[in-house]
């Protein structure tokens, strides 16, 4: 039996809101990146708030995963195709 997930969708991200920084998966700035932001307890996409942990998917298709406040692109949201 095969188990459907699905993530929060939230568009793409608007410049003129607050969104949390998104890097890739193994991206050499997230360290220093994530000492900028301090560990914090949440991510934002477009002034809303996720708790860290939460996995969103973005306009682009990317599936983003909210850690210590950054966005890392983890893969596709496409089940078929990630």
């Amino acid at each position: 039996m095969t188990k459907l997930v699905t993530h929060i969708s939230v568009g793409a991200p608007d410049p003129e809101l607050k969104t949390s920084p998104i890097l890739e998966e193994g991206d050499e700035e997230f360290d220093v990146l994530s000492q900028e932001v301090e560990d914090l307890p949440q991510c934002y996409f477009n002034n809303v708030a996720y708790d860290d942990g939460t996995y969103v998917c973005s306009g682009s298709g990317a599936l983003l995963h909210c850690e210590k406040g950054l966005w890392v692109r983890e893969s596709g949201c496409d089940p078929d195709n990630p």
